[in-house]
């Protein structure tokens, strides 16, 4: 039996279910594994790398620890939840579904990686801050360079695979969802950056817009779930 075949009656109860867990893993990605991170004001007379690091200076290894750890859960959990959204393409285009499939597996492997990176760069500049400030900016950016860097192109790659093929599905309408619902994806979080960016320097807005990703999930969640009925009945 082909993908649509399998898919062709999409199951509503379990896909309700997922993007339920799905609002879950977001909060606990967003509220733990970022905001707990990014909590922090910048020092404004620095510049460059010292002004962005210099947010960090009051991070605790325990919050490093718990923002870890916290984060590569919810991260994880909310990225399995997306196959929800996996169901729904395949209900109406095989190739659409392939596409989505590949984005989201590997997002799946890639994006847990990828933000406990960042917080391994937040550690070693913290670490390095305290033996030698002098050092600590250059040698954080080579480690960042060898060890984030890499798999975070990797993780972009796959994210934007994923959400163009999304936005696609929705907006060609080979999904029973209305085509406006093409907005709902992941995306949407950079008007969470955009819109901290105006608060200024804040510990909140810092925090929040460390969670763009998880807040576009949770939207995204969310959304989807409110407008459900509107797609069973289509």
């Amino acid at each position: 039996m082909d993908l649509n075949g399998n898919y062709k009656d999409p199951d509503w109860g379990r896909i309700a279910h997922l993007f339920k867990i799905g609002i879950f893993a977001s909060l606990l990605a967003l509220i733990g594994g970022d905001m707990l991170l990014g909590w922090g004001t910048t020092d404004m007379s620095l510049s460059g790398m010292e002004q962005y690091f210099s947010r960090y200076a009051d991070v605790s290894d325990a919050r490093i620890f718990w923002s870890a750890l916290l984060g590569m859960i919810g991260i994880t959990l909310e990225t399995l939840c997306f196959f929800g959204v996996y169901r729904i393409i395949a209900s109406g285009s095989e190739k659409y579904a392939h596409a989505y499939r590949a984005g989201l597996i590997g997002m799946l492997a890639f994006g847990a990686f990828c933000h406990v990176m960042c917080c391994a760069v937040i550690y070693h500049h913290n670490v390095l801050y305290r033996i030698d400030p002098g050092i600590s900016i250059e040698e954080t950016m080579t480690f960042a360079k060898f060890f984030l860097m890499p798999v975070s192109v990797i993780f972009f790659v796959f994210f934007m695979i994923m959400n163009i093929v999304q936005i696609t599905a929705f907006c060609k309408g080979v999904t029973p969802y209305p085509k406006w619902c093409g907005i709902f994806t992941m995306l949407i979080g950079f008007i969470d950056i955009i819109a901290m960016r105006f608060v200024g320097n804040q510990a909140w807005a810092y925090a929040l817009s460390t969670g763009w990703l998880s807040f576009g999930s949770l939207v995204t969640f969310t959304g989807l779930l409110i407008n459900m009925p509107k797609a069973r009945k289509r």
